[in-house]
C-alpha cells in the first residue's frame, strides 16, 4: 500500500466537506453497525483463533461493547454537532459567542493485540461521529481480526474515508512521518512515547491510552467473599491481558490468609481444577510474552497455579506470596494472568505504596468505610477506577476512560469520543449597529475608568 498516496487521498476526500455533514455521519455509523453485524460469526471466530476467546467472552468485551458505544452515537450525534452558545462579555456589547465543534481531518488509529476489535473499531465510533477520515492501523500480533476488519470496513466504506493498514513496525513509523491531523494510540508506555515523539515533530494532537501498574486495594471492612469474586473476575478476563485488569493486590495483613481463600475457591469455580484445559480459557497472544510471564513467576512464592502449557501458551491463574516493591514482577505491567500480593497494615501504609509508582490507569478499592473511601478518592490519581467492583468502570458510553500523567493522556467513550476527534472552535459574532468608542485611541482617564468597571 502506498501510505502517502493513501493520506492524500483522505485529506483530498476531507476537503470537499462530505464528512461535516451530519446525515452522513448518521449513515456512516449505521452501515459500521450493519458491517459488525453482518461480521460477528467471523470476528468471534478471529478472536478465537488469536486468543482462544470464547464466544461469550468476546460479545460483552468486544463485539457488545462497541455496538452499545454505536448505537449510542447513532442517538446523540445530531445533538453534539450544534453549535453551543456562551455567554458574552458586557466588554464585548452587542455580541453572540458560540463553540463549533469541527473535525480534525484525516485521523490514524493504532490499535492493540489485547482487545483487537473492541480497541480498534470503538474510537472509530468517535471519528466518525466527529465528522473524520480514518486510517485504521490494526494489530500485527492479532492477525486473523486485523483481517476481518480488513475486509469489513473495505466492503463497506471506500478508502478515501475509511481504511485498514496492516503491517510491521516499519509500517506504523511510515505512517507517523505522515502529516495526520488526529493520531490515537492504544498500547504500552514505551511505544506510546514513540508516537508522541513523531505526532511532536508535526505538531499533531494525540490521544495516548497507555497502561501501567493498577493496584488493587481490599482493606479489612470489605465483602471478602465477593471482593475476591470480582476480583478473580477482572484480573483473569482475557487472561490478564487487559489494561485495566488489577496488576498487583494490596491486602491488609489480617484478612490476607482468609482472603485468600476465597481467591483460590473464585478460581477453582471459574476455571475448574484444571483451567489449562478449559477450552473457554484465554490464551497468550504469542511466545514471546508467553515467556515473558513465564520468567516473572521463576522464583517466586507460588501459593495458587503456576503450571504452564507451552504449546496452547497457556498459563494457569496463578497468585504469588512474599512481593515486595523490589520484586521483579513489580518492575513492569503484567499483562497476564498473575496476581501478586502485598500487604499493609493501614491505609496509609496502602497509599505510601500506590504513590511510589507512576499514576496508574485504573485504581479498585474494596470497603465499605466511607471515610476510607473518601481518603483514597482524594489523595490518590489514576485514570479511573471501581469501588467494590473491578474493570466495569470502562463499560458505559457516559463516562470518559483514560490515563493520566505514564497512564495516558486524552479520553474517549460516548460523547467523550466525539470531543476527543472535534476540535472546538470559538467564533464571536459581533453586531454593526452600535460600535462602543471605549477601545479605542486616544486614551484618557474616563476610559481607562470604565474599562477597570468591566475587567475586574
Amino acid at each position: 500500500m502506498d501510505i502517502n498516496k493513501l493520506v492524500k487521498n483522505q485529506k483530498n476526500f476531507f476537503k470537499t466537506g462530505k464528512t461535516k455533514d451530519v446525515n452522513f455521519r448518521i449513515e456512516s455509523l449505521n452501515k459500521l453497525y450493519d458491517a459488525i453485524k453482518k461480521y460477528e460469526k467471523e470476528i468471534c471466530e478471529a478472536l478465537k483463533n488469536d486468543l482462544n476467546k470464547s464466544q461469550f467472552e468476546s460479545y460483552i468485551s468486544e463485539i457488545g461493547m462497541v455496538l452499545s458505544d454505536l448505537n449510542y452515537a447513532k442517538k446523540k450525534v445530531r445533538r453534539w454537532t450544534k453549535d453551543k452558545k456562551v455567554l458574552t462579555p458586557i466588554s464585548q456589547f452587542h455580541a453572540k459567542s458560540f463553540i463549533k465543534k469541527e473535525p480534525y481531518g484525516v485521523a490514524l488509529i493504532i490499535s492493540p493485540w489485547n482487545y483487537p476489535f473492541l480497541l480498534c473499531i470503538e474510537p472509530l465510533v468517535g471519528a466518525i461521529a466527529a465528522g473524520n477520515c480514518a486510517i485504521l492501523k490494526v494489530a500485527e500480533d492479532s492477525p486473523n481480526t486485523s483481517s476481518v476488519i480488513s475486509k469489513m470496513i473495505e466492503e463497506f466504506f471506500p478508502p478515501e474515508y475509511i481504511a485498514v493498514v496492516n503491517g510491521d513496525k516499519e509500517v506504523v513509523t511510515e505512517l507517523l512521518e505522515q502529516k495526520m491531523d488526529y493520531i490515537f494510540f492504544t498500547g504500552g508506555v514505551t511505544v506510546g512515547k514513540i508516537v508522541m515523539e513523531k505526532a511532536a515533530k508535526n505538531l499533531i494532537p494525540v490521544t495516548l491510552e497507555l497502561g501501567g501498574k493498577s493496584p488493587c486495594i481490599v482493606e479489612e471492612s470489605a465483602n471478602l467473599k465477593l471482593a475476591a469474586k470480582r476480583i478473580v473476575f477482572g484480573k483473569y478476563l482475557n487472561s490478564g491481558q487487559t489494561c485495566v485488569a488489577p496488576d498487583y493486590l494490596l491486602i491488609q495483613e489480617n484478612i490476607k490468609d482468609e482472603f485468600e481463600k476465597y481467591l483460590k475457591e473464585y478460581i477453582t469455580l471459574f476455571y475448574t481444577n484444571e483451567p489449562l484445559k478449559n477450552e473457554d480459557y484465554t490464551k497468550i497472544v504469542n511466545e514471546r510474552h508467553f515467556n515473558r510471564l513465564v520468567n516473572l513467576i521463576k522464583g517466586e512464592k507460588i501459593i495458587y497455579g503456576g503450571d504452564i502449557d507451552r504449546e496452547l501458551l497457556k498459563i494457569e491463574p496463578t497468585i504469588l506470596d512474599k512481593i515486595t516493591l523490589d520484586s521483579p514482577i513489580m518492575q513492569e505491567e503484567i499483562f497476564g494472568p498473575i496476581l501478586p500480593i502485598m500487604t499493609f497494615n493501614n491505609i496509609k501504609e496502602a497509599k505510601e505504596i500506590v504513590l511510589k509508582g507512576e499514576k496508574p490507569l485504573s485504581l479498585y478499592l474494596f470497603t465499605t468505610n466511607k471515610k476510607i473511601e473518601k481518603e483514597i478518592l482524594k489523595d490518590l490519581s489514576y485514570g479511573s477506577g471501581c469501588i467494590n467492583d473491578t474493570i466495569i468502570q470502562l463499560a458505559t458510553s457516559k463516562m470518559p476512560f483514560g490515563g493520566v500523567g505514564n497512564s495516558g493522556m486524552g479520553s474517549y467513550h460516548g460523547k467523550y469520543s466525539f470531543d476527543t476527534f472535534s476540535h472546538e472552535k470559538s467564533i464571536v459574532k459581533k453586531y454593526n449597529w452600535i460600535d462602543l468608542p471605549i477601545r479605542y485611541m486616544p486614551y484618557n482617564d474616563l476610559k481607562l475608568k470604565l474599562i477597570k468597571m468591566f475587567l475586574k
